[in-house]
């Protein structure tokens, strides 16, 4: 079965408003791009008992998640130390990654005209960026060579974490999609179908959007209502949504529904995400 998708996002500065999260919809994007969704996402501060206790609520389900931020040396980075704890194991330096960040530090000399120099502090604590949960896998960085990593859970759950910028994050992400969930491209079409709804009220039409989900247990009714929209004003975009086979069939019961109840109908709308 197609996995659920799931999305962390960790960082004081995005609960702070200090920046704006950016992530969310272009994973959103990178989903969409290959037939898939996200079925969740979560936001946490940097704050250790919190970020453990997501990650193993992750851990523990069979699902496949992206974890953004807080995977540097720094004191307000904790995301390695925390995958560790939920894991019940040890922070240890992946051999990969070892090599990819003494690449990056001469990369770093060469750049400043100097000579290498591996034994120098802040090159030392570079390394620390390469300490993952024992048994992680890297995820490689095309922008500066120093890696995320993916780590399995007991229940199933592959977690992926990336850093939080998103020049680094989003190729990487794209990377772990197209290495662990290829075989779920596409593979289950899904298709969104409505119509816009001038002047109903939700509660009136809920018995219709109850007796569809009950003839249609596969599907799902949703139902968005605006009362200021620029232009269609106070409505209500009404549909159905699920495999794309199935979706027809519960559509042409909510029209007929929506036809009997005497609804002032307008535009309608497909997508397939």
């Amino acid at each position: 079965m197609t996995p659920a998708f799931g999305l962390i996002i960790v960082g004081d500065e995005i609960l702070s408003g200090k920046r704006s999260d950016q992530h969310l919809p272009k994973v959103i994007e990178l989903l969409s791009a290959r037939g898939l969704s996200l079925a969740y996402a979560n936001y946490v501060g940097d704050h250790p008992e919190r970020i453990t206790a997501c990650l193993q609520r992750a851990f523990a389900s069979d699902d496949m998640v992206f974890c953004c931020g807080g995977i540097g040396a720094t004191p307000d980075d904790h995301t390695r130390q925390c995958a560790a704890r939920a894991l019940d194991c040890e922070l240890v330096l992946h051999p990969e990654a070892e090599a990819s960040i003494r690449e990056r530090m001469q990369d770093i000399a060469r750049e400043q005209g100097v000579a290498p120099d591996p034994e120098r502090p802040d090159n030392v604590h570079r390394l620390n960026m390469g300490r993952f949960p024992a048994g992680a896998a890297i995820i490689p960085n095309p922008y500066n060579k120093i890696p995320g990593f993916s780590c399995a859970g007991a229940g199933g759950a592959m977690v992926h974490f990336v850093p939080g910028f998103p020049v680094m994050a989003w190729p990487m992400i794209e990377w772990a999609l197209e290495q662990h969930c290829a075989a779920f491209f596409h593979r289950s079409p899904h298709t969104e179908q409505s119509v816009i709804v001038f002047g109903a009220l939700e509660a009136a039409l809920t018995p219709l959007m109850e007796r569809i989900e009950k003839m249609h247990p596969a599907v799902r009714v949703f139902s968005l209502p605006s009362v200021d929209h620029p232009r269609y004003g106070r409505h209500i975009e009404l549909g159905v949504k699920g495999p794309s086979p199935l979706v027809p069939a519960a559509w042409q019961d909510l029209k007929i529904g929506l036809h009997a109840f005497g609804a002032n109908c307008g535009p309608e709308l497909v997508r397939t995400p």
